[in-house]
């Protein structure tokens, strides 16, 4: 039985073994392994140049690591907390989402950007922050969200053999969270970067959601059996890429669908997701398109947490306003 933090660890490691281009780089990754221990040993086994302690400086780390892939490396990047990535916003947007466009084609940036987000931990403000949405709303970004043990291996190995920029970000409440029966030495074949995973197949609506909402839907998927509801769970595992196919045929399947993240609903990612469906959806849908979001506030103290997020009766609230027939 593995951990993501533990899958996690062992993709830097095999992407460091194999390729000697790799490079991770980032607060307290080093000596320390990282907050969470997420790059725990690395350094001892790949040498402090190969997993390399910076100073307290996002745009610096970033702006180092645009440097570094100009010159033929894959720098492996963390921020250390979701909200501190802030800091290197402008380095983001302005050089490593546009440097392959910037010169047609010729200088691609294979950086993997690791951000530890999202809450459900109890952590302090600027500690549980879901800032997918900047991300899924640059250019020249990809976006990964695993949500099980087996994709935080295959798609932060994924992110790092890809010559476009990676924006990773790991759910902080899955690091240690449920363990799952994976083997390092002969992991389980992974959808593709890109695709969309149907974790659960339903008939009464479908729950569309990724990293930590995942296992908050299958919770409520199960729950909803006492209602008589069967539900079906899409896992987007990517945003950029986003799997329309998928999560289109999965709507026109059943009619219904609800979209879950953590991130605030007000411009939040389920608001694109939502248009797309309606747009390709709009003549097998029953009812409209809902959300389940994180609140439309700063994230708030420990003690409030459980209010802000997602949670399963929030989400079986939301599947009870689907405009049921009964006799259907």
């Amino acid at each position: 039985m593995t951990t993501m933090g533990k899958a996690l660890n062992r993709a830097l490691a095999d992407a460091l073994a194999e390729d000697p281009s790799v490079y991770v780089l980032g607060e307290d990754v080093g000596t320390l392994g990282g907050v969470f221990r997420i790059t725990d040993g690395l350094a001892d086994r790949f040498g402090s140049d190969r997993c390399a302690d910076t100073p307290l400086a996002e745009a610096g780390i970033l702006g180092t690591a645009v440097g570094m892939a100009m010159y033929g490396l894959r720098p492996v990047v963390e921020m250390q907390f979701d909200a501190f990535s802030y800091a290197a916003f402008e380095q983001l947007v302005s050089h490593v989402a546009k440097m392959r466009n910037r010169t047609a084609g010729k200088l691609p940036l294979p950086i993997t950007i690791r951000v530890p987000y999202g809450g459900g931990v109890g952590a302090v403000e600027h500690h549980g922050d879901s800032s997918e949405a900047y991300a899924m709303h640059t250019p020249g970004l990809q976006v990964a969200v695993p949500g099980t043990v087996e994709d935080g291996y295959a798609l932060l190995r994924a992110a790092i053999a890809s010559d476009d920029p990676v924006v990773f970000f790991e759910p902080k409440r899955l690091y240690h969270g449920a363990k799952a029966p994976w083997d390092p030495e002969h992991p389980t074949p992974a959808a593709p970067f890109g695709r969309a995973e149907v974790r659960r197949s339903g008939r009464s609506a479908t729950l569309v959601s990724y990293g930590p909402s995942l296992p908050v839907c299958l919770e409520a998927a199960e729950a909803a059996r006492e209602e008589g509801w069967d539900l079906g769970v899409v896992d987007l595992r990517t945003l950029v890429p986003f799997d329309e196919e998928t999560v289109v045929a999965e709507v026109r399947r059943t009619g219904r669908a609800v979209v879950v993240h953590e991130a605030s609903g007000f411009a939040g990612p389920g608001a694109e997701i939502a248009a797309r469906l309606t747009e390709e959806c709009f003549h097998h849908l029953e009812a409209p398109v809902l959300r389940v979001t994180g609140l439309d506030i700063p994230y708030p103290p420990p003690m409030l947490e459980s209010r802000h997020l997602p949670g399963v009766d929030r989400i079986l609230d939301a599947v009870a306003r689907l405009q049921w027939d009964e006799e259907a």
